[in-house]
């Protein structure tokens, strides 16, 4: 539980303050918004069928699991209990209350990053739709795959904590909404200058440091795997970021360290790092952190500008850079790199201790699995993804109109983010209906007011 709330803190408000950040300032509070629905959304149909579909019987053979609620008293105080992972690890010394609040912060997690691919013109209402649809066809699947016995489970694909299922999935979910939905006004993007860096500052150190809830707690036991899982993304993190900020230095466009340049690098180490946590050694961590910022830092100044569809498609915060190729990075790394003298669970009696291997360790076949596993993701995210939001289409535009875009929260929702700042209302849409012309001359009115004995 101490492991989940750091998780949830990741989201709220971590990411609701970086995100929030990031945006124009007229974005602020839609931002806010989004995040924080979505958390709420996805734990409602978690506990109501989401969860079990993820981690329970299975329905559909080993693709997805049979949908029932967890709100009874078994669902929060009977043991903790997967069907499938049984005899094949520890049996779990906690309640089930526990693994499906564990589990929880991790599916919400996941829409919640990919609002950074389709923020500046999304509806509102369109999103509060989306994130249950989503959360039950993909992160569900996603879920039982790889993490609830399902297909790729049995066939050994490793996902420490979410470089595919949460991750990959995350980046191709986020590019395919960002295609469909369309792009934010051409001025938003010539214009999108962050709103608060220090703000980003915040969300970042939290995300950071939340992550060792996230890759600590995923052994579901304190012990010598947690430990290692967690500094391993610290140090992975941190290479990853060192990595950005050296090749802004040398190769960047201009030269200069800047800072959101280092989150993304951050970003890059931590998500990298996720699928590989408790399964590789330090050098391990450190070849992941370096290579997979390396390759999203030549990819995000790359693709962008020469490669289609990445040079149609309006992912507004980079998410398919810093999670989908981060995510499936790390998840093809670990299939190189995964060591056998890290034990994940100690054996007991005349059981093994549960160890992995990859190629560089003599089981070339695991690179293979990550591939598939990958693959699959891949596709069904992205068919799911695209079907759900074509379907939404049908009875409501899913896009702002662009008189609404010009001036963001304050029609949206009423309220801004800095209210002693005019909202950015620009021409050619002229005045916006029901709204009152802003004084040119009111910031210097409200400065001369505050400073007047």
């Amino acid at each position: 539980m101490t492991a989940a709330t750091l998780v949830g803190l990741m989201s709220i408000p971590a990411l609701a303050v970086l995100y929030g950040g990031i945006v124009q300032r007229k974005w602020a509070v839609n931002t806010m918004m989004m995040v924080f629905s979505a958390f709420c959304l996805t734990l409602i149909v978690w506990v109501l069928w989401a969860f079990k579909m993820g981690f329970g019987s299975p329905m559909i053979s080993t693709f997805v699991g049979r949908p029932e609620t967890v709100v009874g008293p078994a669902g929060e105080q009977a043991q903790a209990n997967i069907p499938l992972l049984n005899g094949l690890m520890p049996k779990f010394r906690f309640p089930e209350g526990s693994l499906v609040y564990f589990q929880f912060v991790f599916a919400a997690i996941t829409p919640i990053l990919f609002i950074g691919s389709v923020i500046g013109r999304i509806k509102f209402k369109v999103w509060l739709i989306f994130v249950p649809l989503w959360i039950t066809f993909a992160y569900a699947v996603n879920a039982f795959l790889l993490w609830g016995g399902g297909f790729w489970a049995q066939k050994g694909a490793l996902d420490f904590s979410g470089g595919y299922v949460i991750h990959l999935a995350a980046g191709v979910s986020g590019f395919v909404a960002a295609a469909v939905v369309g792009p934010r006004l051409q001025r938003d993007r010539e214009k999108a200058v962050p709103n608060n860096l220090l703000f980003v500052a915040v969300g970042a150190g939290i995300l950071w440091l939340g992550w060792n809830g996230f890759n600590g707690g995923d052994p579901y036991f304190a012990g010598a795997d947690a430990t290692a899982a967690i500094v391993n993304t610290n140090l992975a993190t941190a290479c990853a970021m060192m990595t950005w900020i050296i090749m802004d230095m040398g190769f960047g466009k201009e030269r200069k360290a800047t800072f959101l340049g280092g989150v993304n690098g951050m970003i890059c180490g931590l998500v990298g790092i996720t699928p590989a946590a408790g399964y590789v050694s330090g050098v391990g961590a450190i070849i992941i952190g370096v290579v997979t910022s390396a390759i999203v830092w030549a990819l995000f100044g790359y693709l962008p500008r020469k490669v289609w569809p990445f040079n149609k498609v309006d992912d507004a915060l980079g998410v398919v850079y810093t999670h989908g190729f981060a995510g499936l990075c790390g998840g093809l790394l670990v299939g190189l790199l995964a060591d056998p003298g890290m034990i994940v669970y100690l054996g007991i009696g005349k059981s093994p201790d549960v160890t992995t291997a990859g190629l560089f360790y003599g089981h070339p076949r695991q690179l293979l699995v990550q591939a598939g596993a990958a693959l699959t993701v891949i596709v069904w995210d992205g068919v799911v993804t695209f079907v759900i939001l074509r379907a939404i289409g049908l009875f409501t535009k899913l896009r702002e109109p662009d008189e609404v875009l010009a001036a963001g929260d304050i029609r949206i929702h009423g309220e801004v983010a800095y209210p002693m700042e005019e909202p950015e209302v620009e021409a050619p849409f002229g005045e916006i209906p029901g709204e009152p012309v802003p004084d040119p001359h009111h910031h210097q009115k409200v400065l001369t007011d505050e400073r007047s004995p």
